[in-house]
C-alpha cells in the first residue's frame, strides 16, 4: 500500500541517514552525480525551486532479513570510494529504503556532512595527488558569476577555501547543521565581521546565511510517498517505473539486485564491486564495468542465451555463476593481466568485449596460473594479441556484440586444449556481418591514425609485436613534433607546396615509433638525422635499428621528410598486410 506522508526537513533526512533509518536497497544503482550537479542542487534549493518528490519503502524489523541494504555514500572519491558500504541493520529497528531520490539525498549528505574527491585534469589515475579532498562551501559575499546560478556553491580544498578578499568569504556549508536557532546565524556574521562589509555584500551575506539555515532546519521540502508492501516483485516494478527517466540505469544494476537475493554463500553485489575495482586497479588502469563482468559470466558459463535480460539471471543460472565464481574471475583476471602485458590501458582498450572470448578460452583450458609469462604459452599469447589488435581496429564488437560472441564461442568449444584458434575464428566470421579480415583499402586507412588517438596503439602493437610491453614504451615522433609549425618550416626553407604535406603527416603513424622511456628522453627533440648519427655508430647497428623500426634507407634530413614518409608508409602497409589476415581484391 502506498501513501503520501508528511514532508520532512533536510536536517531530519540527514539525521535519519546518519542513524541508518534511511538505507538503500540492493536494487539501487550507485551514486553517479558530479560535483557540479550537487552545487546546482543546492543553488536550486536556495532559490526555492522544487526538489521533486521521493519514494520510500517502509520495512519492519521482522522483514529486513529477506533483503540486503547499503548505507549512503558520505565521502565520495572518484577512484577509491565509489561503492556504498554494506549496512548492518542489527538493532536499528524499522528502516526505510529509498526507491527514488538516492542521488538527491546522497548529494545533500555529501554537501552537508561529507567530501567529494574528483580527478584533476592532466594528472594520472595512479597519482594520489590527482584527487584532492573537497568540501562544499558557499560564498557569502557575492553572487555566482555563472548566469545560471544565484548562489556560489563550490567544492573546494581547505587551501582554496582559505583564500578570501572583499568579495569572497567561503562558508563551510555543513556548519549550518549546528545553526539550529536563527541567532546562530547572527553570531557567525558578527564573529567573522561580515556585517561591516560594503552594504551590498553585507546584505547578501545576511540573506544567504539566513536562507541556508531556514532551508536546512525549517522548510519541509522532502515530500515523499511511502510504500509499505513487502513484495520484492512489486517493489522492483515500482522501482523500474520511477527510474525510467533521469540518469539511465545500467541493466547490470537491476540484474545484480536479483543476483543478490539468489546467491546463498556470497554477497553478489559486494563480490562484483570488489572484483571490478580490482581489475581496474591493474597497472594499466582500466575502465571495466559490471556489465563487462556479467556478460563474461554468461559467455564463460556456456549459457545458450547470452543476452542481457532478466530471464538469464534467474535462480538456476545465478547458482551456476556463484558456484563457478572463483574460476570465472580467475579467467577474467588473467585476461586483464594479459591485456596489460600487451600494453593496453583504459585509453587504448576501445572495447572490453574483445576480451570476453579470451576469458572463455582460458576458462575452457583451466586458466593456467603462469599463462601470462610462461614460454609454453607464447604461441597462444601471440595469437590472442593479434586477435585483440585486429578486433579493436576492425571495431568488431560495435553494435551487437552477441552476434560475434556466439559464433566465436562455438569455434573455441571445438578447439579446447589447443592454441587460440585465430584462423578458424576468422573463417567462421568471414560469412557474417563482422568479418575480421582487412582489405587493402582498410590497411591504408590505418596509417591515417595519429599520435594520441585510441586506435593508434593497436596499429603500433601489430608493427612492434616483438616488444615486451610489460616494459613501458613511448609513442615517439621520429621527426620531432616541435619542428612542424608553418613558421618553422618556412624558416627552414621548406617550399610552400610541401608544407601542407608536412603538417598533415608529422603526427600520423608514418612518423611514429615505439621506444623505451630512457632512449626517448635522450632523443628528446633532437632532429632525426642528428640523433641517428650520434646513437648508432656501426653499419650493423644502423641496419638493425632501421629493420626494427621499418625505417627506409633514405636521407634523414627534415627537408627529405616527404620522401621518408612515403617510403616508410609502403613498408608499414606491407607489414600490416601480413598481420591482418588480409583479403586481396581480385
Amino acid at each position: 500500500m502506498m501513501s503520501f506522508e508528511r514532508p520532512i526537513t533536510i536536517k531530519e533526512a540527514i539525521d535519519r541517514i546518519q542513524e541508518k533509518r534511511f538505507l538503500l536497497p540492493a536494487i539501487q544503482r550507485e551514486f553517479v552525480w558530479s560535483a557540479d550537479q550537487i552545487e546546482l542542487l543546492f543553488d536550486s534549493l536556495m532559490r526555492g525551486y522544487p526538489v521533486g518528490s521521493f519514494l520510500f519503502w517502509k520495512i519492519d524489523n521482522d522483514s529486513q532479513k529477506q533483503f540486503q541494504f547499503y548505507e549512503f555514500l558520505r565521502n565520495y572519491h572518484e577512484r577509491d570510494q565509489i561503492h556504498n558500504p554494506k549496512a548492518d541493520t542489527k538493532g536499528v529497528g524499522d528502516i526505510t529504503a529509498i526507491l527514488d531520490g538516492q542521488q538527491r539525498l546522497t548529494s545533500l549528505l555529501i554537501g552537508l556532512k561529507g567530501t567529494y574527491a574528483y580527478k584533476l585534469p592532466r594528472k594520472r589515475w595512479n597519482n594520489d595527488a590527482a584527487f584532492p579532498t573537497r568540501r562544499l562551501f558557499l560564498n557569502l559575499l557575492s553572487q555566482a558569476d555563472n548566469s545560471d546560478r544565484e548562489y556560489d556553491f563550490r567544492f573546494l580544498t581547505k587551501e582554496e577555501a582559505s583564500d578570501g578578499d572583499e568579495k569572497t568569504h567561503w562558508f563551510p556549508v555543513g556548519d549550518v547543521l549546528d545553526f539550529s536557532e536563527p541567532h546562530k546565524v547572527n553570531e557567525y556574521l558578527i564573529k567573522h565581521d561580515l556585517l561591516s562589509k560594503p552594504k551590498d555584500a553585507a546584505i547578501f551575506a545576511n540573506k544567504a546565511l539566513f536562507n541556508l539555515q531556514k532551508l536546512v532546519h525549517d522548510k519541509e521540502i522532502i515530500n515523499y510517498f511511502l510504500e509499505r508492501g513487502e513484495s520484492l516483485d512489486k517493489v522492483l516494478n515500482i522501482f523500474i517505473r520511477v527510474n525510467s527517466g533521469g540518469t539511465k540505469l545500467s541493466y547490470s544494476d537491476l540484474l545484480l539486485s536479483i543476483a543478490t537475493a539468489q546467491w546463498s554463500k556470497r554477497d553478489a553485489r559486494e563480490e562484483l564491486n570488489d572484483f571490478v575495482t580490482e581489475i581496474n586497479r591493474s597497472g594499466g588502469v582500466f575502465n571495466f564495468d559490471k556489465d563487462f563482468v556479467l556478460k563474461s559470466c554468461l559467455v564463460v558459463c556456456g549459457f545458450k542465451d547470452i543476452a542481457f535480460k532478466v530471464d538469464n539471471f534467474k535462480d538456476e543460472n545465478m547458482k551456476k555463476i556463484e558456484k563457478d565464481w572463483d574460476n570465472i574471475t580467475a579467467s577474467i583476471r588473467t585476461t586483464v593481466n594479459l591485456a596489460e602485458s600487451f600494453g593496453y590501458d583504459r585509453e587504448t582498450l576501445t572495447s572490453s568485449n574483445a576480451l570476453i572470448p579470451v576469458a572463455y578460452y582460458l576458462h575452457q583450458n583451466g586458466t593456467p596460473k603462469n599463462f601470462v609469462e610462461s614460454g609454453k604459452f607464447s604461441e597462444a599469447r601471440a595469437k590472442i594479441r593479434k586477435w585483440l589488435s585486429i578486433t579493436l581496429l576492425k571495431r568488431t564488437f560495435g553494435g551487437q556484440p552477441d552476434n560475434v560472441l556466439r559464433p566465436v564461442r562455438q569455434v573455441l568449444q571445438k578447439h579446447v586444449g589447443e592454441h587460440f584458434p585465430l584462423s578458424e575464428i576468422a573463417k567462421e566470421l568471414k560469412s557474417t556481418t563482422r568479418p575480421i579480415a582487412f582489405d587493402e583499402g582498410e590497411v591504408s586507412d590505418l596509417l591515417y591514425n595519429e599520435y594520441g588517438w585510441s586506435y593508434t596503439f593497436s596499429v603500433l602493437a601489430l608493427l612492434y609485436k616483438h616488444l615486451d610491453f610489460r616494459n613501458k614504451f613511448h609513442q615517439d615522433h621520429i621527426f620531432p613534433k616541435k619542428l612542424f609549425t608553418e613558421a618553422r618550416l618556412k624558416r627552414r626553407g621548406i617550399k610552400s607546396d610541401k608544407i601542407d604535406f608536412f603538417l598533415e603527416h608529422y603526427n600520423r603513424i608514418g612518423n611514429l615509433q615505439l621506444i623505451e622511456g630512457l632512449p626517448n628522453q635522450e632523443k628528446s627533440a633532437k632532429e632525426f638525422d642528428v640523433w641517428f648519427g650520434e646513437t648508432f655508430k656501426s653499419k650493423a647497428d644502423k641496419a638493425a635499428y632501421r629493420e626494427r623500426h621499418y625505417i627506409p634507407d633514405v636521407e634523414f634530413s627534415l627537408e627529405n621528410f616527404q620522401t621518408f614518409i612515403e617510403k616508410r608508409e609502403v613498408i608499414l602497409a606491407e607489414q600490416l598486410s601480413k598481420e591482418l589476415l588480409i583479403e586481396r581484391k581480385p
